[in-house]
């Protein structure tokens, strides 16, 4: 039988091509490279044995972690890839720590190839390879054309993942998630607030070859980190007190996730060269085990017992940046539905301030849903009124009109479920400044914001730039320091250097303006209006052919921008700085 599986098939023909790619196998390798080795032969031969034989399927190649076989039969190739995934399973039975435990994702593309007695050759079988980069750990992914051959609930559970761009793809590929045969799950809903944010428990870093009087050093990193995450309202901390009693146990991130109810568990260890604290940390996804992120940190032993080292704001920043990152990869990868809510809210936020059209139309989907499945919550109608904002901002709007009402209607509603919800008004401050344009009234929704909260950094960030609008150049310089003093490492870091260089520009800092604005650029190149603030900041310090060739890209990037139409939509018109910097745009190369 095994001379059947491997025997030469020749010419063109057409087939399912399914590739089996191991989840993190270098990092498997190296924490435990006998028993890793071990689970993939005994996965290997499982595929092989029981597999093969029984789909009609053969071995194409096997490459040490991973495997690429090649199937007459599009419905047998799926029912082997449920086997190979269930196979994976029972090759796990017996590993109690879920970081060593092997997983596989597979992807499937159905279509003609080249064929030779060693291998096959063609789009369809680079096509499949591609698609395993979209699935997750112990998942399948599919092309449009397999998901056609298979029977929704008969033979797979299906789970439309839209249009994806794949590597060296030139088009995007319509794709698709299966799950085993049976009727679809039900998505329990969850408590609304507690939804809307991930939660992180941060375990004391175990001591690696340290003396006695070292072993305090994990307690105080724990605590630094805790101490700042405990500021963000983005996610909930547990404990130190609960996460303390956790110090020096063999727990897995997925008994914690049932015990403590955490989304996310960070732990490291550390040790003590001389001077100096070498720390590995790791983020890890609870209930998968999947590490979503980790990195090796060095500071001095001095800094960090005192509380002071970079190492704890780097380690902050790499995990909001990583639960960010980690949300856009679900949404832009996996169908909404079937998503948590506080992966969509978090990232819709990211997605809505990046300048794509795309992007921002998914923003919106995914900030709808997290309404639907928390319809008494203030925060996500106050990010969605803020989506309306920056369409018009953006030049994306067909009907400001419109989008102004919705806006004022989002941050209606918001403000009727909580007044006193800090984000809500500073965002009802937004939209009254870019569409009421009654300033009046935007200055005193942002003094509420901050009666509610002193320390939300987003509220003097927009209160800032309402002074920057009005020619209060003091006032717009203090509110956006605090800004950016409250929020050094807020993941939309680009956006509050935009808003501040646009105060430092009304503060008489073109200087400042300028290093603000190229800091923003360097996160976000396509945000027009850092470019309006860079150009007027250049021009101003006799920069003008700097000043010329950023408003070269800015009419790249809106070809239909002028200077009349600018003063349409800002705020600034009717003031006497608003003259100035219309004014200076013109000379800049901005068209009248």
């Amino acid at each position: 039988m095994l001379d059947e599986i491997f025997a030469p098939w020749t010419g063109r023909r057409r087939g399912t091509i399914v590739v089996v790619d191991v989840v993190e196998s270098v990092r498997l390798i190296e924490q435990d490279e006998a028993g890793a080795v071990a689970r993939w032969q005994a996965l290997a031969e499982a595929i092989v044995h029981r597999v093969l034989p029984g789909t009609g399927g053969r071995l194409v190649k096997s490459l040490g972690d991973g495997m690429m076989l090649d199937f007459p039969d599009t419905r047998r190739a799926v029912a082997a890839a449920f086997a190979i995934q269930q196979a994976c399973s029972e090759v796990n039975e017996g590993v109690a720590d879920p970081r060593r435990r092997m997983w596989v994702r597979i992807g499937a593309h159905v279509g003609e190839h080249l064929v030779d007695a060693l291998d096959v050759y063609g789009h369809s079988v680079n096509l499949a390879a591609r698609l395993t980069t979209v699935a997750g750990p112990g998942e399948i992914v599919v092309s449009a054309e397999v998901r056609d051959q298979v029977t929704d609930t008969l033979d797979a559970r299906i789970e439309d993942l839209g249009d994806c761009w794949l590597k060296h793809v030139s088009e995007p590929v319509r794709v698709y998630r299966l799950g085993p045969p049976g009727p679809e799950p039900t998505v329990e809903p969850a408590a609304e607030a507690h939804a809307l944010r991930p939660t992180i428990a941060v375990i004391p870093f175990a001591a690696r070859a340290c003396h006695a009087d070292e072993a305090v050093l994990g307690e105080i990193i724990a605590d630094e980190v805790i101490g700042a995450l405990s500021r963000s309202t983005d996610v909930d901390v547990i404990s130190r007190l609960t996460t303390t009693a956790l110090r020096g146990r063999e727990t897995s991130p997925a008994l914690l996730a049932e015990r403590l109810g955490a989304t996310y568990v960070l732990y490291g260890h550390y040790r003590v060269s001389g001077a100096r604290v070498i720390v590995t940390a790791e983020l890890c996804h609870a209930r998968s085990g999947k590490v979503v992120w980790s990195d090796t940190l060095r500071a001095s032993t001095a800094s960090v017992i005192w509380g002071e080292a970079p190492l704890f704001e780097h380690l902050v920043d790499a995990v909001r940046s990583a639960l960010v990152a980690t949300a856009l990869q679900r949404v832009q990868t996996q169908a909404l539905p079937t998503l948590e809510s506080f992966n969509l809210l978090m990232a819709a936020i990211a997605l809505m301030h990046r300048q794509s059209p795309s992007d921002y139309e998914r923003a919106r989907r995914a900030l709808e849903l997290v309404i639907d499945r928390a319809p008494r919550q203030a925060v996500p109608r106050a990010w969605l009124a803020k989506w309306h904002v920056l369409r018009l901002m953006q030049g994306w709007t067909y009907d400001p009109a419109e989008d102004g009402q919705a806006a004022l209607d989002a941050t209606r509603h918001a403000l009727d479920l909580d007044p006193e919800c800090s984000l809500a008004l500073a965002i009802d401050g937004l939209v009254q400044t870019h569409f009421t344009k009654r300033l009046d009234v935007a200055r005193q929704r942002f003094e509420g914001a901050l009666a509610a909260n002193p320390n939300d950094s987003l509220a003097w960030l927009l209160k800032g730039t309402l002074h920057a609008f009005q020619g209060e150049g003091r006032d717009a310089l203090h509110d956006s320091r605090r800004a950016l003093k409250l929020s050094p490492l807020d993941p939309l870091k680009y956006y509050y250097d935009s808003l501040a260089a646009s105060a430092a520009v009304a503060g008489g800092e073109p200087v400042r303006a300028i290093e603000l604005a190229q800091r923003s650029l360097r996160a976000n190149r396509r945000h027009t209006s850092t470019l309006r603030a860079l150009a007027i900041a250049q021009w101003q310090v006799e920069r003008h052919d700097d000043a010329r060739t950023t408003i070269a890209e800015l009419r790249r990037l809106e070809p239909e921008l002028t200077v009349s139409k600018w003063r349409v939509r800002s705020p600034s018109a009717g003031f006497s700085i608003g003259d100035d910097w219309a004014r200076t745009l013109t000379e800049a190369g901005l068209p009248p």
